[in-house]
């Protein structure tokens, strides 16, 4: 067995979020422009955490607030 190829590397990245992002990468993630990203956190609509003087936000919340959202 060898080790896999780039790109079965490259989609186990991308297939696993990151519990945590910067509003810059989520941004980039799901293809929305900054200042929309910042708007939705100034306004409480993406759960966000204080790390420090670093503002994240907080992936895995969303994807169970979401999950939850689906099936009410």
């Amino acid at each position: 067995m060898g080790a896999p190829d780039f790109e079965m590397q490259r989609s186990m990245l991308v297939a696993t979020p990151a519990p945590l992002m910067t509003r810059e990468a989520f941004a980039a993630a799901v293809g929305l422009p900054i200042g929309v990203v910042i708007g939705f956190c100034n306004r409480g609509y993406l759960p966000t955490v204080a790390i420090g003087k670093y503002s994240l936000i907080n992936v895995a919340l969303l994807h169970k607030r979401c999950i939850e959202k689906e099936f009410s």
